[in-house]
C-alpha cells in the first residue's frame, strides 16, 4: 500500500486526467495480482551476485533482499548462484528497523521440507537420509532431498549392536519415520525397522520352504536355553527343539544331549508363518519306544540304568527311551 501511494503521489497528481485514471486501474490491478505477506515463501529471481551477497528481485517488494552466499553454499545451493536463477526464500519482515526486506533461504528449506516429512510419515512412505554427524544418544540424519535433519536414536541404527558406524557415515540410504514433533519441528527416524523390515521379507521366503515333517539334515548347534536348544539352518534360519523334544529319556538341560557346533538331522513339526518360526524334533526322528511297551510283562525281571536319582527315589532306563520309577518304599524291604 505504501509503495501503490508513493507511485500516485509521484505520477499521477490530477486524478480527473484520462490518462491518470486510466493508468490508476492498470496499477490496481498489478498490485492486487500480488500476493506479499510476512511467513510466506515466495520465489527471488538472482539479478546481482557481489564476493560476499546475492541480490534478488522479489515483485512486489519496494527493495531487493540479500542473501549470504555462505549460507547458500552450506545448503549445497552453489551451483544455483547465478544470474538468473530461482531461489525460495522465507519472508520474514517486509521492513526491519533499516528500513531493509528480510530473507531467508535456509528456513525456507526447512519449512519445505518439514512439509515433506509430514506428507511421508502420514502415507508410511520411507524417506532417502543420510547419517551426517554422531550427538548423544544417537546420530544426525540429513533428508537427502531437502536437507532437513533428523534424530536417530541409537537403538534404531541398527538391529544388533554395533560398536563402530563409520562405515554408515554420509552413505545414501533409507529411513523410516518413527515420529514427529509438529510442535517443536523435531523428526524422529529409524534405520533398524527398514532393515527388518527387509529380513522379514525374506524370512517369510525361508519360512514358506518348510513343511511339518520334513527332514533337515545337518543344522548345527548354535546354542542353548533353559526350555530347549538352537540350531541354524544352512545358515539361513535359525529354529528350536523345545526341550521336551530332544528326547524320549529326560533330560533337564540341552546340554547333557548336545555340544556347541555339532549338526543334527531334525525333523520339523510345526510352521509359523505369523510369527515367522519353526519347530523341531530330534525324538521324533527315532520310533517311539513306548510303541512297543507290550513287550515287557508284569512280575518278570528285567536290568534297568539308574538315570537320576530323587529324594522319593531313582529313575531307571529299561532301553533308551524307556524310562520308569523306582520308588524308594520299593528299594528294599528295610
Amino acid at each position: 500500500m505504501l509503495l501503490k501511494k508513493l507511485i500516485q503521489m509521484e505520477i499521477y497528481k490530477d486524478l480527473n486526467n484520462p490518462q491518470s485514471k486510466e493508468f490508476e486501474q492498470l496499477l490496481n490491478n498489478q498490485l492486487s495480482k500480488i500476493q506479499i505477506e510476512e511467513g510466506k515463501i515466495i520465489d527471488g529471481k538472482i539479478n546481482k551476485i557481489t564476493e560476499k551477497f546475492v541480490f534478488l528481485f522479489v515483485e512486489g517488494l519496494k527493495s531487493e533482499p540479500v542473501l549470504d552466499i555462505n549460507e547458500l553454499k552450506s545448503m549445497g545451493l552453489s551451483e544455483k548462484i547465478k544470474v538468473g536463477e530461482t531461489i525460495p526464500v522465507l519472508l520474514e519482515k517486509i521492513e526491519d528497523k533499516n528500513g531493509e526486506v528480510l530473507v531467508s533461504a535456509s528456513k525456507a528449506q526447512k519449512i519445505k521440507g518439514w512439509d515433506k516429512l509430514v506428507q511421508a510419515y502420514e502415507k508410511n512412505e520411507h524417506i532417502m537420509g543420510k547419517i551426517v554427524s554422531k550427538c548423544k544418544g544417537g546420530c544426525i540424519v540429513e533428508h537427502i532431498d531437502t536437507g532437513s535433519l533428523m534424530f536417530l536414536p541409537g537403538s534404531q541404527i541398527s538391529d544388533k549392536p554395533l560398536k563402530d558406524i563409520s562405515h554408515l557415515m554420509n552413505e545414501p540410504q533409507k529411513f523410516a519415520l518413527i515420529k514427529l514433533d509438529k510442535v517443536r519441528g523435531n523428526a524422529c527416524v529409524s534405520r533398524r525397522e527398514i532393515i527388518s523390515s527387509f529380513k522379514k521379507e525374506d524370512k517369510i521366503k525361508i519360512i514358506e520352504k518348510y513343511k511339518v515333517g520334513d527332514i533337515i539334515k545337518g543344522a548345527e548347534v548354535k546354542g542353548y536355553s533353559t526350555f530347549g536348544c538352537f540350531f541354524n539352518v544352512n545358515g539361513e534360519l535359525d529354529v528350536l527343539v523345545h526341550l521336551q523334544e530332544i528326547s524320549y529319556s529326560r533330560v533337564n538341560h540341552p546340554d547333557e544331549v548336545f555340544n556347541i557346533g555339532e549338526k543334527h538331522d531334525l525333523k520339523v513339526i510345526s510352521v509359523d508363518k505369523e510369527k515367522l518360526q519353526v519347530g523341531c524334533s530330534v525324538k521324533q526322528l527315532s520310533p517311539d519306544p513306548f510303541e512297543h511297551i507290550e513287550n515287557y510283562e508284569l512280575n518278570k525281571v528285567y536290568k534297568a540304568k539308574v538315570v537320576k536319582i530323587m529324594d522319593f527315589g531313582a529313575f531307571c532306563e529299561l532301553e533308551p527311551g524307556l524310562v520308569t520309577l523306582l520308588h524308594s518304599s520299593e528299594l528294599s524291604w528295610t
